[in-house]
């Protein structure tokens, strides 16, 4: 179970430190995507971002959440 985090005395979610998580895979991957010209086979490019962030942060909350 993700808890909060305490910084200075103040709670933060989980999420403040697995979504720039989430981020950063994304743009590795779009980088490497760009690299390797299959940016072009992609129709909404922006849509194509956003679920891409989506689903890497929903793997990221699985892998760091099953704590139990």
């Amino acid at each position: 179970m993700l808890h909060e985090l305490g910084f200075g005395g103040m709670l933060f979610s989980p999420l403040v430190v697995l979504m720039p998580m989430a981020f950063i895979l994304t743009a590795i991957t779009r980088l490497a995507l760009h690299h390797l010209d299959l940016r072009r086979y992609i129709w909404k490019d922006a849509w194509f971002d956003v679920a891409l962030f989506v689903c890497y942060l929903a793997a990221i909350v699985y892998l760091f959440g099953n704590y139990s």
